[in-house]
């Protein structure tokens, strides 16, 4: 239904219900104020009636007939026993065959409160009319009652009922005129603002109707000034996405956006390049786009919502890594870059280490060897000082060599872990061993908590290794009468989670990120001091890597931290 119709039919009804509001009304007052007017008449001379009564009963027929003659009103005489003892209409002979009027309800009233009024149609004459009873007259009579028909009351309420009603359909005809000028005055700028809020959503520039009504006007304001902020908006959003599009050209990087199916919906020239493709080869869809296993299980967990590893993969000769996120709205970002002279710097690194690594060792050997000679030689003497001082500084350049090479045999994939079943609690109290002199000096004790199954498949040269750098570290930081405790559990899935914890001077949170970088120290100056390398926690973390597992540190300040890793396997 139209706005127009639905606002001329409501005013319509609310007018059609006002008047028959007041119709009613006005019945039921006029009514009752001209039936209570005729009850005071009728009582006024039903108290002249009882005072003029003669005290003869036999008289008493008579009288009711002659006054009610004057009167115009039917009179009643009733004794106490509810007895007709005069009718206006009805004679001496026929009183007797009229019924008693004992419990008719005006008698009651006016027997017990000296007064009653009753309305009903009557018996006799089958017409609606009022009858009041007094208590009064001579001895012998208890009730004067005089009744009246109400067909006048009622003639002058339908008078007064036709009235109303012409009044109210002309008060309808004329509201239901007014609603319909009024309503197509609201209704149509309304529908002006409608055409002009759908011109906005579909582009098109909208029209704006001139309202007359303030509250429609306000509207129209409103409605003009949003257009003019979404146009706005629309044009920085343009602009934003015109400059992120250039951004994302202009990038070395690979750069490729796929929706929620899987289809490629953004792509820079550097993807197509690194993938292989011409500017107007056509493209399959993300999942077709990598034939690796690796790069392929990365795009659908990314599809799927999830997180992903970043993978790296040869294509044309050429190490690319990809890397990506999954999108809000589903669908997923990838990103990849060329990672080819990286990998080539970071071989050539490698081999330079190595290379020098390898040519200091002999030199250090044999310093370290003539340095041990001359102290030997020169006991309690001050040339024996600066041998031993030589000889330290030897042997902390041979660790920093040996686990320089270590790690870069580690790194290039020279070294590979011959995997056997090893014990972990066996092996890390092993490892201990080497530690115990200087940990039973410095008052730090050491204990293994190992469960049921806390064996694993791995190489147990480079788990000795792996506890040998940590307890390193773990004793170089923890103060006299501390506690180092390795803890091995098992893992779901089959693998081991060990632990290794102390209650040294632990390490702040800004450090956590990096302390298994190569050479990063936390306190470079007392590991120094105290002959750290900074290369240790970095061999563990590319042993374990080796091994399929990983490795993470927890740590509180001034009490103490802890290396969690895991192996994966079967634990037994």
């Amino acid at each position: 239904m139209k706005l127009v119709t639905r606002l001329f039919v409501t005013t319509s009804l609310l007018a059609a219900l006002a008047v028959a509001g007041l119709a009613v009304a006005a019945d039921r007052l006029l009514r009752r104020y001209l039936e209570d007017e005729i009850a005071h008449g009728l009582e006024r001379e039903a108290l002249l009636i009882a005072a003029l009564m003669p005290a003869d009963s036999l008289r008493w027929s008579d009288f009711a007939r002659q006054m009610g003659a004057s009167v115009g009103h039917r009179i009643t005489l009733i004794d106490p026993t509810g007895r007709v003892r005069g009718d206006t209409e009805f004679d001496r002979a026929s009183l007797g065959g009229l019924e008693n009027h004992l419990m008719r309800p005006e008698v009651q009233q006016a027997l017990a409160a000296g007064e009653g009024r009753g309305r009903r149609l009557s018996a006799s004459t089958n017409e609606r009319r009022m009858y009041v009873a007094l208590r009064g007259g001579p001895p012998g009579l208890a009730i004067v009652r005089l009744s009246t028909t109400l067909a006048a009351v009622d003639a002058q309420v339908g008078t007064v009922q036709r009235a109303l009603a012409l009044a109210g359909l002309a008060a309808v005809l004329g509201a239901g005129v007014l609603a319909w000028i009024v309503s197509r005055e609201v209704a149509r700028p309304l529908l002006q603002i409608g055409a002009a809020a759908r011109a906005i959503a579909d582009g098109r520039r909208p029209e704006f109707p001139d309202a007359r009504v303030p509250e429609v006007a306000q509207h129209v304001v409103a409605l003009r000034a949003m257009h003019e902020q979404l146009d706005e908006r629309f044009a920085e959003l343009v602009r934003e996405r015109e400059e992120t599009a250039a951004l994302i050209e202009t990038m070395t990087d690979g750069v490729l956006a796929a929706d929620a199916r899987g289809a490629i919906v953004t792509l820079n020239r550097a993807a197509r390049r690194l993938l292989g493709y011409g500017s107007d080869d056509p493209l399959p869809a993300l999942v077709g786009l990598f034939h690796e296993k690796s790069a392929r299980d990365l795009v659908q967990a990314l599809l799927a919502g999830g997180e992903a590893e970043p993978q790296e993969l040869e294509r044309g000769g050429r190490a690319l890594l990809v890397t990506g996120r999954a999108l809000p709205n589903g669908g997923a970002l990838l990103v990849i870059r060329d990672v080819t002279e990286l990998r080539r710097l970071e071989a050539v690194r490698r081999d330079f280490v190595a290379n020098v690594s390898h040519e200091l060792k002999t030199p250090l050997t044999s310093i370290a060897g003539y340095a041990e000679t001359l102290a030997t030689e020169d006991a309690g003497k001050e040339t024996e000082r600066f041998a031993r001082t030589i000889l330290n500084n030897a042997h902390r350049m041979q660790r920093l060599v040996d686990d320089l090479l270590d790690l870069s045999r580690i790194e290039s994939g020279r070294w590979q872990p011959s995997p056997e079943h090893a014990d972990v609690a066996a092996i890390a109290a092993e490892a201990w061993a080497a530690f115990a002199d200087r940990a039973r000096d410095a008052r730090v004790e050491f204990t293994v908590a190992a469960t049921a199954g806390g064996g694993v498949t791995a190489d147990p040269d480079a788990l000795r290794q792996i506890f040998t750098n940590l307890f390193d570290n773990a004793l170089r930081h923890t103060p006299a009468g501390g506690r180092i405790k390795v803890s091995v559990d098992r893992a779901g899935g089959g693998g081991v989670n060990v632990a290794v914890a102390d209650t040294g001077s632990g390490i702040g949170p800004e450090h956590l990120p990096r302390i298994f970088e190569r050479f990063y120290r936390a306190d470079p100056g007392r590991s120094r001091e105290e002959g750290g390398t900074g290369l240790g926690l970095a061999i563990v973390k590319h042993l374990l890597e080796a091994h399929g597992g990983r490795v993470e540190a927890s740590s509180t300040l001034g009490k103490g931290t802890t290396i969690r890793m895991f192996f994966p396997g079967d634990g037994t």
